[in-house]
């Protein structure tokens, strides 16, 4: 039954192929719009989501402030200082704490022959690679047998290292900072990340933070940056490490103000926010889009019943019931649509292999490799929504022509000149 149906939809289709043709190029228009409207959205998605997470998946940074509260008998006003034993503190008494580091940061000439620059060279643990997505590209990240021997070892950020090397190979080369001898282990790619503190980490420089003794005064930390077991239990992870930073330094566990807490988890509802409503527009626009092309088909569908009235008067005489011309016109424009939607995912396939890449932030970050730019790559959830879409908008195209085709009395459809 269901062949026959299909059979005759396409022999009625063929009978005006011209016309068939222009109303499948409507459809065909509508869902190359929709497909690369829903791949360009996913790709823009992936590009933002990947800028926040190349700060750290679920890094929070603490800031030492001044308290606002009396409490224990200290005064308001108190400046808080974070040192060593407050991370010793951390890591045995907040369960809820993963991996946690301190941070100390100078703004120092960094030196290798007659190149300088003057930048933030950053003291660091071991374990701070991991908790804010600090990768070496050539070479190695600070190992703890570093930070143990108090190697002068040092970590180039990516834009740093051009600006000292020029291209050429830096892991085993010597610089100096403020005059003192650092071995290069390791060099980054540029992060691309769309935040930071003190200064941008492809212009930083990072060494074990027992080395940055031999440089600077390290008792007190610039900040603490620690990551939570997992990113859902960042908010309860805050409140750990402001009471046992305060039980120790004699403040408030509620006073905020002594510690600022900045975490990655706050901000990500927004991120997503903004780009699942991107999404959601590109994908409206597409559709409509489409919808146009299904209005074209509809038009063309009620023209045909108004041509084919005594053919419908015909065939209810001889047997026919309501539902069979129902899904005979039905059937007419869903392989009207989903021929044109078929020609319409096979030319996306070609016109997004013949774009790639579409330049979006990679200029901003001074980057040639594509990873900030937009791809146009057609995944199988884009085909499928597509798709989904493409039927929705078939069978809204059929149902009318299809209900006023069988709602034709048949023997008036017979006299019909």
């Amino acid at each position: 039954m269901l062949y026959e149906v299909l059979r005759l939809a396409w022999e009625a289709l063929r009978r005006q192929p011209l016309r068939s043709f222009l109303t499948m190029l409507g459809i065909t228009w509508g869902i190359v719009a929709v497909t690369l409207l829903i791949a360009y959205g996913s790709s823009f998605r992936g590009v933002l989501m990947d800028g926040f997470n190349a700060f750290g998946k679920s890094a929070v940074v603490c800031w030492p402030g001044q308290t606002s509260d009396q409490a224990g008998g200290e005064r308001a006003g108190k400046r808080v200082r974070l040192e060593k034993i407050d991370l010793e503190n951390i890591l045995q008494e907040a369960t809820l704490v993963k991996q946690a580091s301190l941070e100390t940061v100078r703004w120092l000439a960094i030196t290798y022959g007659d190149r300088l620059q003057n930048t933030a060279i950053r003291g660091v643990y071991p374990v701070y690679g991991e908790i804010r997505n600090e990768v070496a590209s050539q070479g190695r990240w600070i190992s703890p047998e570093d930070f143990r021997l108090r190697r002068r070892v040092v970590v180039l950020g990516g834009r740093l290292t051009r600006k000292l090397f020029a291209g050429r190979p830096a892991v085993g080369e010597t610089v100096r900072i403020n005059s003192v001898r650092f071995t290069v282990i390791g060099t980054m790619d540029n992060k691309l990340q769309f935040s930071n503190y003190f200064t941008s980490d492809d212009e930083s420089a990072f060494i074990p933070y027992s080395a940055a003794g031999d440089l600077w005064n390290t008792r007190y930390a610039s900040v603490l940056v620690f990551a939570p077991v997992a990113p859902q239990f960042e908010p309860e992870a805050k409140k750990q490490v402001l009471a046992v930073l305060a039980k120790r330094q004699r403040f408030s566990p509620t006073d905020e103000r002594a510690i600022l807490m900045y975490g990655r988890e706050q901000f990500r509802p927004i991120i997503e926010g903004i780009a699942i409503g991107l999404q959601v527009l590109l994908l409206f626009v597409g559709t409509l889009t489409l919808g146009i092309g299904g209005v074209g088909v509809m038009n063309i569908m009620l023209v045909s019943v108004n041509e084919r009235i005594r053919e419908i008067g015909l065939r209810r005489a001889l047997g026919a019931r309501r539902r069979h011309i129902q899904a005979q016109f039905l059937a007419e424009a869903l392989v009207l649509t989903l021929l044109g939607g078929a020609i319409g995912i096979l030319l996306t396939y070609v016109i997004a292999a013949s774009i790639e890449t579409i330049p979006l932030l990679g200029h901003a970050f001074e980057d040639t490799s594509g990873k900030r730019d937009i791809h146009m790559q057609i995944s199988l959830g884009t085909v499928a929504i597509s798709t989904g879409v493409l039927v929705l908008v078939s069978i809204l195209s059929g149902w009318i022509p299809a209900l006023r085709a069988a709602g034709f009395d048949p023997v008036k459809a017979l006299r019909y000149e």
